[in-house]
């Protein structure tokens, strides 16, 4: 490294005899860098942002004094003049206007058409200064500025902007712009307003003027924050009667995403059923006549519309009780809640005369009825869900063990199962209004430990061990209008320890320690396999909740039990693991109910 440094001389030209001072020396120094302990050999400077700002203020005032300015651009007659460098800088918009050989580029004046002035000049600050005024009469027109000429930190800015002004009155409009211009980030915030503040959204003017695949959006959500479901309703009609003519056919499409089988009975008779409208379309009766067989029939028919919404303070749970840890054991006293959405445990009343097993298990509207447990029992209890209350009920009129329960049309029945000495054939049927036990029609087939389930009205006794002790691959169906049975199509397998649901007229089947699930349609009599679980299982339970099908716990090849929960979803045909149960089960018994989510009294 070579410093160079010297000394200045004063040189008096005007004094007389004055001589000729020295030449000036220059003393070059040598410095090794290897002597600078430590110091840096060369020094970056850097000002910060400071430089640039002050680059771009001194660019804005020769816009604003027209110095150096070579475009003019005019906006609905106002002329803006401006640096083509700067503007080509900041936008790609400008940048092939000026940087290619268009028209533009020769121009001193250039035309600008479908924006507005005072955006044009919100804009310009933004570009000479990085600041920019935006508010909410200009937000829109400064956002479709900032769109045209493709400067997005100022858009995004503009999209940040609405998402912090949102409020009832606005927010349905919000999401239209949003969904014209792709904001996705901004039209989701507008949509999960909209849903939480519907209630108040929906005495706005906007609403009325929402199309009606927007309207019906927010209707079908289960995330719609409502107090109770009477006011999705009131809105449907208060959309329909808006513009009553040219909407009041739409009226069936609507009342779909209405769950109206969740409606108070009074208010349903009275303000549903009794409406004008809904009176004379008879496209809406089926509709009403499922929502008037469900305030009979209780959760034994289940559709989209009864499936509560969180909001209303109830949820679709699943009530796991009792189950085996291991062959032979007794089953637990545990009777719990699992919820599906949340992960939620909760633990209930304990299941009376636990050391029973291989009870039989069924839901009556929403409460749970439990039978059997060993040899010869003729106890039945019922699960209360308002009071968190188990209720001993009228006694079996036969005893009986390793049967099955299943409700249809109201009524609970009792099959089959062993009564020590031979298996049964005998079916009886609960009435929970005179809770009386009553003789049906026999099965065709003595079993025992069969899976049963209700489907389209009519009741389904699928394989069992018959009197021969082998595994039966008999289908018997029970018409309760009859009072008689039939033999259907043979399940594809015949094992032990199967079990059934129904869904959507669809019955499902799986366990038999194998992986297959098969489904039977009972409108053509036909049986398909549609999936396989992860692993071979029996003894499991099955529950469907939130249009989902659960298989809880069960056995494997081992016989040990399991605590895994699976979830086939039927629509898309996928089966996925959830969350644990909270121990290893099989011959858990499992039913799905409506619960009211507050805090319970454990007895």
């Amino acid at each position: 490294m070579v410093l160079i440094a010297g000394r200045r001389v004063n040189w008096d030209s005007s004094s007389a005899g004055a001589r000729e001072l020295p030449a000036v020396k220059r003393k070059v120094c040598e410095i090794d860098s290897k002597h600078l302990n430590g110091y840096k050999a060369s020094f970056d400077f850097y000002p910060g942002s400071s430089h640039s700002e002050s680059v771009l203020q001194v660019f804005n005032e020769f816009r604003d004094s027209r110095l150096f300015t070579d475009v003019v651009i005019s906006v609905e007659g106002r002329e803006f003049p401006c640096h083509r460098a700067v503007l080509s800088a900041c936008s790609s918009y400008f940048r092939a206007m000026f940087c290619n050989d268009h028209r533009e580029s020769r121009e001193m004046l250039v035309e600008i058409n479908g924006i507005r002035a005072e955006a044009m000049d919100t804009f310009l600050q933004y570009v000479y200064t990085g600041r920019a005024s935006i508010t909410t009469t200009n937000v829109q027109s400064v956002f479709e500025t900032s769109s045209l000429f493709q400067i997005l930190t100022l858009r995004d800015a503009c999209a940040k902007f609405l998402e912090e002004q949102l409020d009832p009155c606005n927010c349905l409009g919000f999401r239209r712009f949003a969904n014209t211009h792709c904001l996705n980030q901004l039209s989701n915030s507008c949509r999960t307003y909209a849903l939480q503040n519907f209630e108040e959204v929906i005495q706005h003017e906007e609403f009325l003027d929402l199309y009606k695949e927007e309207l019906e959006e927010y209707m079908a959500s289960d995330e719609l924050t409502i107090g109770k479901e009477e006011m999705v309703f009131e809105a449907a009609m208060l959309w329909v009667c808006h513009r009553e003519s040219e909407r009041k056919s739409m009226l069936k499409d609507l009342l779909q995403h209405v769950r109206l089988p969740l409606l108070h009975p009074n208010y349903f008779v009275q303000t549903v059923e009794g409406n004008q409208l809904i009176q004379v379309a008879p496209e809406c009766y089926h509709l009403l006549h499922e929502a008037r067989r469900y305030h009979v029939l209780g959760n034994e028919m289940m559709s989209p519309r009864t499936r509560p919404r969180r909001s209303t303070g109830f949820s679709e749970v699943i009530v796991v009780m009792g189950g085996c840890e291991r062959v032979g054991g007794f089953n637990l006293p545990y009777t719990e809640s699992y919820d599906p959405v949340t992960g939620e445990w909760r633990m209930l009343a304990k299941l009376p005369e636990f050391t029973k097993t291989e009870y039989a298990v069924c839901a009556l509207r929403n409460d749970i009825l439990v039978s059997g447990g060993r040899i010869n029992s003729r106890d039945v209890w019922m699960y209360n869900s308002q009071l968190n209350l188990w209720i001993r009920v009228a006694s079996l009129n036969k005893g009986r063990w390793c049967h099955k329960m299943a409700a249809v049309l109201g009524k609970v029945y009792v099959l089959g199962g062993y009564d020590g000495q031979c298996r049964l054939t005998s079916v009886e049927s609960y009435d929970s209004f005179s809770n009386r036990w009553t003789e049906v029609a026999p099965m065709k087939q003595a079993v025992s430990s069969p899976a049963v389930v209700s489907c389209a009205g009519k009741l389904f006794v699928i394989g069992g061990v018959p009197e021969n002790n082998g595994f039966s691959n008999k289908v018997q169906c029970y018409d309760p209008d009859t009072n008689s049975w039939t033999l259907k199509s043979d399940i594809p397998i015949a094992k032990p320890n199967i079990t059934a649901v129904s869904f959507n007229n669809l019955i499902y089947v799986t366990g038999g320690l194998t992986k297959a699930i098969y489904c039977h349609d009972p409108a053509v009599d036909s049986w398909m396999h549609v999936a396989n679980t992860f692993s071979k299982l029996e003894s499991c339970s099955m529950s469907v909740c939130g249009g989902k099908i659960y298989i809880l716990g069960g056995r494997g090849e081992t016989g040990e039990a399991t605590d895994t929960i699976l979830c086939y979803d039927p629509s898309a045909g996928i089966i996925t693991g959830m969350a644990a149960l909270r121990r290893s089960l099989s011959y858990v018994g499992c039913v799905t109910i409506h619960r009211y989510n507050e805090n319970l009294t454990c007895s």
